[in-house]
C-alpha cells in the first residue's frame, strides 16, 4: 500500500483501527519525500528523528486507545511558523539557521494532538511573492508537482507542493493575499484561508499583521475541516484572536446545498480571466446548482481598487514589522564599522529584492506628507471593500469565482516584471482586506492538465457554509482522489 496518498482521515482510520502504526506511516513519508524530493524541492528543512521519535510516541497512545485528533499524522508546517526544535527561517538569508525560542500556538496545538511535524517548507521570502522564487534558497523553489518546471504559487508554495506531492498527509500555510488558496488551486489541493481572527497569528512571524491568517492545506474538504477543527479558537497570546465558539465543521459535510444562496460576483469574471479556467469555473456554478442551491449575481464595485489598496497596506505594515531586522536582537548581523553601517549593511544583505522593494513602497507611503494620500486613503477605500461584502452576503451565503485569473505557469515566466505577479493575486486579496475567510477547491483541470481551483467566500466566522458548499462541489467535480505521477 503506498500511505503516502492516504488523506488524514483515512489514515487516521486505519491508525485507529491497529491496520498500521504511525512509525510504518511516517517511514512510509519519508521514503516518498527521499523519492520525489529533488523534483518537487518542497521542504527548507527535513527532521526525520524527531518525525520518527514523535511517531513512536503516538504510537504508544494508540496502543492504550488514547491520543489526539491526530495522533500519528506526518504534516509539514511553513517555515514562517515558529518551530522550538526545527529552524524558522522565512525562506530569508536574513534568519539562516535562527531557531526560535517557542512554539507558534497553532503548532503548540499540533503537537498537542500528537501530529507529527516532518519539516518546515519553502516560501517566498517573508511571504511577500506568487510563485515562490522570492525564496533566497535558490535550490529549494519548488515545483509543480503536476507539472514540473511550472509554480506551484506562494507564498504557501512549498506547503501546496508538499501536500500534492505525497510528501505529508497535510500541510499548515499563512495567507495574506491569497498565499494559501493560490498555490492550493495551482496545485489541486484544498486550501483555506480562515476569518481574522479565528486561528492564533502567535507565533507566525510577521508579514502584514491587518491581513495575516494561517490555516491548513489538505487532500480534501473532510481533511481540511479536521485540521481547522484542531488549530482553531481564541489565544490570549495573540490580542487579535477572536472569542469565537468552534462549530463542528465535520457536521457541516453532510448537509446538502438545498436554501444555501451561491453569489456570483459579475466583476471576477471579466477581462483577464482565462477561457480555460472560466469553463471550468462556469462548471462547478451548475454543479452548486443541481445540487440545490440558489445562484444569485452579485457585485462587488470597489474590486477595480483591490490590488493598489493592498499593496499599499501591506507594504506599510511590512516596512514596520520587518524593521526589528536591524542586526542586533536576532538573526543575520553585518561585520561593520558603526552603528549605522552595520544596520545598513545588515538589511542590504539579509533581503531579497522583493523584500526591499516593499518596504521601500511602504516607508514612502507611510512617510510625513505622503501619509494621507496613500496609507490613509487605502485604509479608507479598504472599507468600502469590506462594505461591499456585507453587501453581497446580505443576498447570498457563499460567493464563488476563480482563484486565479490563469492555470500555473513556467518557472520564470513572470520573474522579472512584478506587477505581472501582483496582479495574479486580484481575485484572492480582497478576503484579507475584507478580513473574511476564503477557501480553493479543486474543480478541474486545464488541457495541459493542470489543476484549477474554485474560489469560495462567506461572511465572517461563517467557516460553516464554506465547508458544506466545498464538500457538495467535491462530490461532484470528479477531480478528488486524482494525484500526480512523478
Amino acid at each position: 500500500m503506498d500511505l503516502h496518498t492516504l488523506t488524514l482521515r483515512q489514515a487516521q482510520q486505519k491508525l485507529v483501527a491497529r491496520e498500521i502504526t504511525a512509525t510504518a506511516l511516517t517511514e512510509s513519508l519519508l521514503a516518498r519525500i527521499d523519492h520525489v524530493e529533488d523534483k518537487v524541492r518542497a521542504y527548507l528543512s527535513l527532521h526525520p528523528e524527531q518525525a520518527m521519535a514523535a511517531a513512536e510516541q503516538a504510537d504508544k497512545k494508540l496502543a492504550q486507545g488514547q491520543g489526539g485528533m491526530l495522533c500519528g499524522l506526518p504534516l509539514s508546517v511553513k517555515d514562517v511558523l515558529c518551530t522550538a526544535t526545527m529552524p524558522t527561517t522565512c525562506g530569508s538569508k536574513m534568519l539562516e539557521g535562527f531557531i526560535p525560542p517557542y512554539n507558534a500556538t497553532v503548532v503548540e496545538k499540533l503537537l498537542a494532538e500528537d501530529a507529527v511535524i516532518l519539516g518546515k517548507v519553502s516560501m517566498d521570502e517573508f511571504a511577500m511573492g506568487s510563485t515562490n522564487e522570492n525564496c533566497a534558497y535558490k535550490d529549494k523553489i519548488p515545483h509543480n508537482p503536476w507539472k514540473l518546471g511550472y509554480v506551484a504559487g506562494g507564498s504557501s508554495g512549498g506547503s501546496a507542493a508538499s501536500v500534492a506531492a505525497g510528501e505529508c498527509l497535510a500541510s499548515l500555510g499563512s495567507d495574506t493575499g491569497g498565499s494559501i488558496r493560490q498555490p492550493a488551486s495551482l496545485c489541486g489541493v484544498v486550501g483555506m484561508k480562515p476569518t481574522y481572527g479565528r486561528v492564533s497569528r502567535y507565533g507566525l512571524v510577521a508579514f502584514a499583521s491587518s491581513l495575516d491568517q494561517v490555516g491548513p492545506l489538505t487532500k480534501d474538504v473532510a481533511d481540511c475541516a479536521l485540521l481547522m477543527q484542531a488549530i482553531a479558537g481564541h489565544d490570549q497570546h495573540d490580542s487579535t484572536s477572536a472569542k469565537q465558539d468552534v462549530p463542528d465543521w465535520n457536521a457541516a459535510l453532510q448537509d446538502g446545498m438545498a436554501g444555501l444562496r451561491v453569489g456570483i460576483p459579475r466583476e471576477y469574471f471579466g477581462e483577464g480571466l482565462d477561457a480555460e479556467v472560466e469553463k471550468s469555473i462556469r462548471a462547478g456554478i451548475a454543479m452548486l446548482k443541481d445540487a440545490g442551491a440558489e445562484l444569485v449575481e452579485v457585485s462587488l464595485p470597489h474590486t477595480e481598487y483591490c490590488v493598489a489598496v493592498y499593496y499599499l497596506i501591506a507594504s506599510a505594515e511590512a516596512s514596520s514589522n520587518l524593521a526589528r531586522y536591524d542586526g542586533v536582537r536576532y538573526g543575520r548581523r553585518a561585520v561593520a564599522d558603526s552603528l549605522i553601517d552595520m544596520y545598513r549593511q545588515t538589511r542590504s544583505q539579509g533581503f531579497g529584492d522583493e523584500v526591499k522593494r516593499r518596504i521601500l513602497i511602504g516607508t514612502y507611503a507611510l512617510s510625513a506628507g505622503y501619509y494621507d494620500a496613500y496609507y490613509k486613503k487605502a485604509s479608507q477605500v479598504r472599507t468600502l471593500i469590506r462594505e461591499d461584502f456585507a453587501k453581497a452576503f446580505a443576498q447570498c451565503d457563499v460567493l464563488v469565482s476563480p482563484v486565479t485569473p490563469t492555470p500555473a505557469w513556467p518557472l520564470a515566466q513572470k520573474a522579472d516584471n512584478p506587477l505581472a505577479l501582483y496582479l495574479s493575486d486580484i481575485l484572492t486579496i480582497s478576503a484579507n482586506l475584507a478580513g473574511i475567510p476564503g477557501m480553493s477547491v479543486p474543480c478541474g483541470f486545464s488541457a495541459e492538465g493542470l489543476p484549477i481551483g474554485m474560489q469560495m467566500q462567506a461572511s465572517h466566522f461563517n467557516e460553516t457554509a464554506l465547508f458544506r458548499a466545498a464538500w457538495n462541489l467535491e462530490q461532484r467535480a470528479g477531480v478528488k482522489g486524482k494525484l500526480p505521477e512523478l
